[in-house]
């Protein structure tokens, strides 16, 4: 996953190493991947020098997604120009990944204390080497969504006239309040205009009934237990979870199909039945189980993408009524 309108072709590599034929090994490796735009560096000084390191500090980060650094060169070595170029502020999240020729654990250890991401061994494998770094550009991608999205609750945030936490966050479950799914879903649609995009709702089955029968403490413990669940489920960037006061969480997926959210739902209702909680409400169980509605379609920039969200919501109240520990799709 790269960021939005970025290709393979529209990544720029830096490959620092003072060997010419593994510079020359990596190099032809990622070309002929598809990774058109590859620097390379014979030394840290030359590395800072591609950085803009010591130049301009406060200025803004040279192009660069990914770098592939040498641990053994003259003069300053890979760890020791790892933590220099973390030091930047400018590049505290672009991927570093080591390449080595050494088995000393110790000094892998320090590299990763140095702030390396990844390593991979000389003599190098070229299917290695393209799968840790598509591994790593996916994380460079996913930290991207991640800003993107934080950036866009924040700006939620400073406009709503009540500015106090406690109308950000869902006191019971400890998520976002419900609002904060309608404005990521209304967000996301703008920025990924045209890719597929899901709303997954979740129901504790017979919750009602269970308020009416034991009260409000047991209700909401139940709930706040299937809120772990769900922020453990959607822990992968670009995902967030809200919950409405009438206990309905909702989760907005940007980038999900329908296999994919479905996926994601059965794993949060399998999940939610493991917890063992004690529902005497329950109809087919006698433990707690929740339903779940899962809605897709593709990003619109209208009230398309709000419709996905009201019509899982729907769905979702009528499956927990039935109590059936149910995961359904919505047809638009």
């Amino acid at each position: 996953m790269l960021k939005n309108g970025q290709t393979k072709g529209t990544m720029r590599i830096l490959v620092v190493d003072d060997s010419e034929d593994a510079r020359d090994l990596i190099e032809g490796a990622l070309l002929s991947a598809g990774y058109k735009d590859v620097v390379s560096a014979t030394s840290a000084a030359d590395a800072y020098g591609a950085l803009d390191i010591g130049k301009r500090a406060n200025g803004d980060a040279a192009p660069i997604d990914l770098i592939l650094l040498d641990i053994v060169m003259p003069d300053v070595d890979g760890i020791e120009a790892c933590a220099r170029i973390r030091s930047d502020g400018r590049y505290g999240d672009i991927p570093i990944i080591m390449v080595t020729a050494l088995a000393d654990m110790d000094s892998l250890a320090n590299a990763f204390m140095a702030g390396a991401n990844d390593y991979i061994n000389k003599p190098l494998n070229r299917i290695e080497l393209l799968a840790r770094v598509r591994a790593s550009l996916k994380l460079k991608a996913e930290l991207v969504r991640r800003l993107e999205r934080e950036r866009e609750l924040l700006n939620f945030v400073s406009s709503r006239g009540d500015r106090r936490p406690g109308t950000c966050i869902d006191e019971v479950t400890g998520l976002f309040v419900g609002e904060f799914a309608e404005a990521y879903l209304t967000a996301s649609a703008k920025q990924t205009e045209g890719q597929p995009i899901s709303v997954i709702t979740l129901a504790v089955d017979r919750l009602d009934a269970c308020r009416a029968a034991t009260g409000d403490k047991m209700a909401n413990s139940i709930l706040a237990s299937v809120a772990t669940v769900v922020r453990a489920a959607t822990a992968t960037v670009g995902e967030i979870a809200a919950a409405y006061r009438n206990g309905i969480i909702v989760v907005v997926a940007p980038g999900y199909t329908t296999a994919a959210a479905v996926k994601l739902a059965e794993s949060m209702r399998a999940a939610v039945a493991h917890l063992g909680l004690s529902n005497v409400e329950a109809i087919k169980a006698d433990y707690v189980t929740a339903s779940l509605a899962v809605s897709s379609g593709h990003a619109k920039p209208d009230a398309d993408s709000i419709k996905l969200l009201t019509q899982a919501i729907n769905s979702v109240q009528l499956l927990a009524a039935r109590g059936g520990g149910e995961v359904v799709t919505v047809s638009s």
